[in-house]
């Protein structure tokens, strides 16, 4: 039994890849890996590592998130939204008292929740959103952020895979290649292989369907369909297990730009410079979290950069794209001997 998505014309039209990963989202689907003990050939060492450095205090997270099916509503909406970790936690702080409160009793109602009393009487607090958005903080830097620039590169590199089918072969291949071993396309049906084993039939309606690579969604995709545009998860392709290199996926500090351009740019700017190359088509915002600086920061470089000839902007809608020129290009390679 499969989850099933028809496609209309208009649906196949309006099927895109998300530019990346969603850092909290992420954060959910590591949360229900961390509670199942299924596919250690790529989770296990990750999962000792993890979870056996995290606090008691994180707990009700893990009650509020269960290894499979629906979490709570209004978390599982701040987690599943696009934008940074920071902006998605400050959201989650402002959800009103009501919808936690209305949200709470509708999925404490469900078949397999569970509430440890503790959790139970925290959840009738006006605060209780305050004291979930600080656990999904710490439970982000404790769970993904170490691992972060691992996942940024991957889904970069899975990212031109995915374009490449999707540019020589069109949106066909680009659906039969996402997770053949859990989403099977038979034009114009997406035939989806759930963990909890829910079967069903969905009609996009014209909406087409958003396509989110993971890394911690290796197996089984997670999805949602009663939004403006259905969204579904898919692996990002990796050789090697999660935890496999202890010092490589724990490290935090970024790659060093050249010496030499470091020396002519500034080590900032020439970072940036380096991050352009790596991610062309990033946002500032992007670029910002890339890099690790301020979005000002981010903005302040890249002007610098672009007046001086080495970048250039693209727009896009309201989105600013930043790639190198060819100019930027001979620049950087020649620092780096290439």
């Amino acid at each position: 039994m499969a989850l099933c998505f028809h496609f209309t014309a208009e649906d196949l039209a309006r099927t895109r890849l998300a530019p990346g990963p969603r850092s909290l989202l992420e954060l959910e689907i590591a949360i229900r890996q961390l509670q199942e003990r299924q596919h250690p050939v790529h989770f296990d060492a990750w999962r000792q590592r993890t979870g056996g450095r995290l606090p008691p205090r994180l707990r009700p997270l893990f009650e509020l998130i269960p290894s499979t099916g629906a979490g709570v509503g209004f978390l599982d909406n701040s987690l599943t939204e696009e934008g940074s970790p920071a902006e998605l936690v400050e959201r989650l702080r402002s959800t009103p008292a009501a919808t936690v409160r209305r949200d709470m009793e509708e999925w404490a109602g469900q078949a397999g929740a569970r509430l440890s009393p503790e959790t139970r009487r925290a959840s009738e607090s006006p605060a209780f959103a305050l004291q979930v958005a600080d656990l999904v903080e710490d439970a982000y830097e404790r769970i993904v952020a170490p691992y972060w620039p691992r996942i940024d590169r991957l889904a970069a590199a899975d990212r031109v895979l995915r374009l490449k089918h999707l540019g020589e072969h069109g949106v066909d291949r680009l659906l039969r290649e996402l997770n053949p071993r859990r989403m099977i396309w038979q034009p114009p049906v997406l035939h989806v292989t759930m963990a909890s084993g829910f079967s069903g039939d969905v009609h996009l309606g014209g909406r087409g369907l958003l396509l989110i690579p993971s890394l911690f969604g290796s197996h089984y995709p997670l999805l949602e369909y009663h939004v403006e545009q259905p969204w579904i998860t898919f692996p990002v392709r990796s050789d090697q297990p999660l935890g496999a290199a202890p010092a490589a996926v724990t490290a935090t500090a970024l790659a060093e730009p050249p010496q030499s351009l470091a020396a002519l740019l500034g080590r900032t700017r020439a970072l940036v410079l380096s991050v352009i190359a790596d991610h062309p088509g990033s946002t500032t915002t992007q670029l910002a979290e890339r890099a690790r600086i301020s979005p000002a920061s981010a903005s302040e470089h890249v002007t610098v950069l672009r007046n001086a000839g080495l970048a250039a902007l693209l727009r896009d809608g309201k989105h600013a794209l930043h790639t190198l020129t060819a100019a930027g290009h001979v620049l950087l390679a020649s620092s780096r001997g290439v």
